[in-house]
C-alpha cells in the first residue's frame, strides 16, 4: 500500500493557524502581565511598601519608667531601679531542664525558683522569654557571662524593676505591680489599652499602685529598627522616647504611719488618721502588713501559702474592707441624734438598774456594767458608757429615725476613697430587713442597734470618716490619699483639691455637749481616763466594744475562759485637739477587749507624735525628693 501524498497547501494553512494561535496568546499574557505589573506598582504600591518596610523595619516598644510614690514630704514609698534576673528563652533552648541543672553550678537556683519559672513558663505557652532567677548578684553575673557560651537561649537581662523601699510599712495602702496575666490582658483589649502595654510585663494590682495605673503606667515609646535577613538589628532609624508616669504624693505621713504601726505591737487591727478640715489620710493601718517586693516578680508557692494560710490574715485590708460591729462607738452619734430631734436633753436623767427590759417582758438587755449606773445623764451616759441609756433611746426613736440620721455620717456606704475593694459597712432599716430576709422589724433589733451591735456594722475608715464629720462640725469630706501629682514631662505639681461631701447642720450647743462629753471620757471616771492621762492638749473619744461571740441571757462574759480569738474586738474614736481638731481617729484592736485598755493607748501614741512633734525611731531607707520637687506641707 502506497503513503498518501502531502498536501503543501494544507500544510502550509496549518502552520499560519498555530502562529496566530501563538501569537495571540503571547499578546494575552504580555497584556495580563502588564496589568498586573500596573496593579503591584500603582495601584497596590502604598500596601506592598508597607509590608516591604515591616519586613525591613520592626516596631520595637520601649517600656516608660513608672512613676514614683511618694508620702507627703518627699519619702519614697515605691521606686525603681536597675536589676539583673537571668531569663531562659525556651524556643531556643533544647533541653530546658538540663539547662537549669547546669546553671545551678554558677547561680543559686531554688526549688521555688523552678516552679515559679515553670508557672510563668505556662502561662506564656513557651513564647517568650521567662527568669529563672531574679536579683542576680554581680558576682552571679560576672560568673554566668564568662559561661555564657555553654548555654544557648540563655541571657542576662538588666530592666528597671519594682520596688517597696518601706517593706512591710503602709503595704496594705500602697499595694504591688504584678506580672501581666490572663485576666489583666482581657482587661486591656476590652478597655482598647492594649497598645499602651506593648513591651511591658507589669501592672497595677492593688492598693494605690492598682487605682491609680494608668497615671502611674505612662506612655510607651518605639524604635524603628533596620534588621536583616536574618531578622537582626542593623540600625536604628528612629527613636519615640517613652513618657514616664507621673509621680504620686500621698496624703500619708510615713513617720506618722510608722509610729501607728509599731504602736500595734504583736495585735491585730486597723487604724485610720484623718485631717478633719479636709480628709486627707494621714495614717492608713491594716496589722499585720506583707512584703510587697514578694509580689512584683511573682510570689512562690512557699511564701504564697505562709501569707493565705495564716490565721492572723495578713493579705485582708481591714481598714477598708473589715466590716465589724462598731460597738460603744456609736453613742455620741446616738447622743447628738436625740439632740438634733429633740428627743432627749442634756440633762434628762435616767435610772439604770443594769438592764433595759420592754414592759412586760422578762428578756433584759444587760448594760456592761452590774448593778447598773444608778442616774444617768446624757453626759455620764458617754463617760461611762452606758448601755442601758442608749437602749432606751433607741426605742424612742426607732430605726428608722436612725438609719436617716447615720448614713448623713457616712454609715452604711462606701466613703469615695481612691482605693478600690471598699466594703460598704451597714445601717439597717425596716425596709432593708424586709428586703434581705423577707422578715418583719423587731423592737428587739432596734434596742441593740444603739449600742453598734446586731446588723450595724462599719468599716474603721467609715468610724474615722464620721468622727472627722463630727470634729469638722458637719462638714463632711471626702478622704482621699493622693495630695499631689507630679507631671514627669513639665515637671509641674498640681495639688489634689479637697471635696465636701455633706454639710449637715447642728446646733452649736449640741456639739458643744457632745464635746464636752467626750473630753470627760478622756478624764478620771471616763472609760479612757488611763489613756488620756497628762495630755497637755484636749482629747474628745469614746471607747468601744464590739461582741465576737454572743453570751446568752443570764450568763456573765468572761474573757479569760475564751480563745483568745472570740474575744471582744476593742475600739476607739477621737479627735483633737478639741479646740481646733486637726487629726480625727478610729482604731481597731481585734480581740483586744476593752476599748480603753487595747485601742485608746495606740490613739494617743499617734496623737503624742503628731501634736507635739515626739521624733520616733528613723525609717529606713529613705530618700529625699529630686531637686525639682518641693515639699508640699
Amino acid at each position: 500500500m502506497t503513503a498518501p501524498l502531502r498536501n503543501p497547501h494544507q500544510d502550509r494553512w496549518n502552520f499560519r493557524l498555530r502562529l496566530r494561535l501563538m501569537w495571540w496568546v503571547v499578546v494575552v499574557l504580555t497584556v495580563i502581565l502588564l496589568g498586573r505589573l500596573a496593579w503591584l506598582q500603582i495601584v497596590a504600591q502604598r500596601y506592598y511598601h508597607t509590608l516591604a518596610e515591616a519586613n525591613r523595619i520592626s516596631l520595637v516598644p520601649t517600656v516608660p519608667n513608672r512613676g514614683l510614690i511618694l508620702d507627703r514630704n518627699g519619702v519614697l514609698l515605691a521606686e525603681n531601679h536597675y536589676d539583673y534576673d537571668l531569663e531562659i528563652n525556651p524556643r531556643l533552648c533544647p533541653e530546658v531542664t538540663q539547662t537549669i541543672d547546669g546553671l545551678t553550678a554558677l547561680v543559686t537556683i531554688t526549688s521555688s525558683d523552678r516552679k515559679l519559672f515553670q508557672k510563668m513558663r505556662d502561662e506564656t505557652h513557651g513564647l517568650a522569654p521567662v527568669p529563672i532567677r531574679t536579683h542576680l548578684t554581680e558576682d552571679e553575673v560576672a560568673r554566668f557571662s564568662v559561661n555564657r557560651y555553654r548555654f544557648p537561649g540563655v541571657d542576662i537581662e538588666a530592666r528597671l524593676t519594682r520596688f517597696y523601699p518601706q517593706g512591710t510599712h503602709a503595704s496594705h495602702l500602697i499595694g504591688y505591680i504584678g506580672r501581666i496575666n490572663e485576666d489583666d490582658q482581657d482587661r486591656l483589649e476590652d478597655e482598647d489599652l492594649s497598645d499602651q502595654y506593648r513591651g511591658t510585663n507589669h501592672i497595677g494590682k492593688l492598693g494605690i499602685e492598682g487605682h491609680y495605673e494608668q497615671l502611674l503606667h505612662g506612655t510607651p515609646g518605639f524604635e524603628q529598627v533596620e534588621t536583616d535577613a536574618a531578622g537582626h538589628g542593623v540600625r536604628v532609624l528612629a527613636h519615640t522616647p517613652p513618657v514616664s508616669g507621673n509621680d504620686l504624693y500621698l496624703t500619708i505621713d510615713a513617720h506618722l504611719q510608722q509610729v501607728a504601726e509599731d504602736a500595734f505591737g504583736t495585735n491585730r487591727g486597723a487604724l485610720v488618721a484623718i485631717d478633719p478640715t479636709t480628709g486627707e489620710v494621714l495614717a492608713f493601718v491594716s496589722q499585720p502588713g506583707f512584703d510587697p517586693n514578694l509580689f512584683v516578680d511573682g510570689i512562690d508557692q512557699e511564701h504564697w501559702n505562709d501569707l493565705n494560710t495564716s490565721p492572723d490574715h495578713p493579705l485582708n485590708n481591714r481598714a477598708l474592707r473589715g466590716q465589724y460591729p462598731p460597738g460603744s462607738t456609736v453613742k455620741p452619734f446616738m447622743a447628738l441624734a436625740a439632740l438634733q430631734l429633740n428627743i432627749r436633753t442634756p440633762e434628762y436623767t435616767l435610772a439604770d438598774p443594769g438592764y433595759f427590759a420592754f414592759p412586760g417582758s422578762t428578756h433584759h438587755y444587760r448594760d456592761w456594767k452590774e448593778g447598773g449606773h444608778g442616774m444617768v445623764n446624757m453626759a455620764l451616759s458617754i463617760i461611762q458608757s452606758c448601755d442601758t441609756y442608749y437602749y432606751s433611746l433607741a426605742n424612742e426613736m426607732g430605726i428608722d429615725a436612725l438609719h436617716d440620721f447615720f448614713i448623713q455620717f457616712g454609715f452604711g456606704q462606701k466613703s469615695g476613697i481612691d482605693l478600690d475593694g471598699e466594703a460598704s459597712g451597714l445601717y439597717p432599716s425596716t425596709a432593708w430587713k424586709k428586703k434581705k430576709y423577707h422578715q418583719d422589724w423587731y423592737g428587739g433589733d432596734t434596742v441593740i442597734s444603739g449600742i453598734g451591735q446586731g446588723f450595724v456594722l462599719a468599716t474603721p475608715l467609715q468610724l474615722a470618716v464620721a468622727t472627722a464629720t463630727l470634729a469638722n462640725g458637719g462638714r463632711r469630706m471626702k478622704p482621699h490619699l493622693v495630695k499631689a501629682i507630679r507631671n514627669t514631662e513639665n515637671g509641674r505639681i498640681d495639688p489634689v483639691a479637697p471635696e465636701v461631701v455633706q454639710s449637715i447642720s447642728f446646733r452649736p450647743q449640741d456639739l458643744e455637749t457632745l464635746r464636752l462629753a467626750m473630753e470627760g471620757v478622756m478624764k478620771p471616771g471616763g472609760t479612757a481616763s488611763q489613756a488620756g492621762a497628762g495630755a497637755p492638749y484636749a482629747i474628745a473619744g469614746k471607747t468601744g466594744t464590739a461582741q465576737v461571740v454572743a453570751v446568752r441571757q443570764g450568763e456573765k462574759y468572761n474573757a479569760g475562759a475564751l480563745a483568745e480569738r472570740n474575744r471582744d474586738h476593742a475600739l476607739f474614736i477621737a479627735y483633737a485637739p478639741t479646740d481646733h481638731p486637726r487629726l480625727a481617729i478610729a482604731v481597731l484592736v481585734e480581740n483586744g477587749g476593752h476599748g480603753g485598755a487595747t485601742a485608746a493607748p495606740i490613739a494617743r501614741q499617734v496623737f503624742d507624735y503628731y501634736l507635739l512633734g515626739k521624733v520616733p525611731a528613723p525609717i529606713q531607707p529613705t530618700r529625699s525628693p529630686p531637686a525639682d520637687d518641693v515639699p508640699l506641707d
